[in-house]
């Protein structure tokens, strides 16, 4: 069987460590809209770190396939310390872009090294990586402009809420 190469492990095994990492991010998230008693905005971060364990999932599943260890690390808590209702909005935008420089960092060696399968993998990554940008930037923007109504922020915090 082929297989990848270590330094491609590596990298995914740090990809693994990070998406772990975006998981805690995000419920301290989740946990400081709860305690907000913006629910919808709780609930919208809660199925961002289920999903960021579902891509953890992925890159493991991947390395097992081409028998590659796994090396598990310590996942720091994060430090950011939110104080208001804009801040957690803005540090997902800003933690998505590094979450994407980091998947293409794998990329650019799996283009570098020739490596096609890990090129096909990281493939439905990037596409991802599109949507969750695009995605937190709007609701950042929608946040800006409905925050200063606050029957438009209950709206917005009520359509979050709806996210399956």
């Amino acid at each position: 069987m082929t297989t990848i190469s270590e330094k491609i492990a590596k990298l995914i095994n740090d990809q693994i460590n990070a998406e772990l990492y975006s998981a805690y991010l995000y419920q301290e998230m989740a946990d400081f809209y709860f305690d907000e008693k913006l629910l919808g905005f709780a609930k919208w971060f809660d199925k961002q770190a289920e999903e960021e364990l579902e891509h953890a999932k992925k890159f493991l599943d991947y390395l097992r396939q081409h028998g590659k260890k796994v090396t598990l690390k310590d996942v720091k808590a994060p430090k950011c310390k939110l104080k208001e209702i804009r801040d957690g909005l803005k540090i997902q935008v800003e933690h998505e872009e590094l979450v994407t420089s980091l998947i293409d960092k794998i990329m650019d060696q799996a283009i570098l090294e020739k490596d096609y399968r890990t090129q096909s993998f990281l493939k439905w990554f990037i596409d991802e990586q599109v949507e969750e940008e695009s995605h937190s930037a709007e609701l950042l923007e929608r946040y800006d402009l409905y925050s200063k109504d606050l029957s438009l922020l209950a709206r917005l915090d009520h359509e979050l809420g709806e996210r399956k």
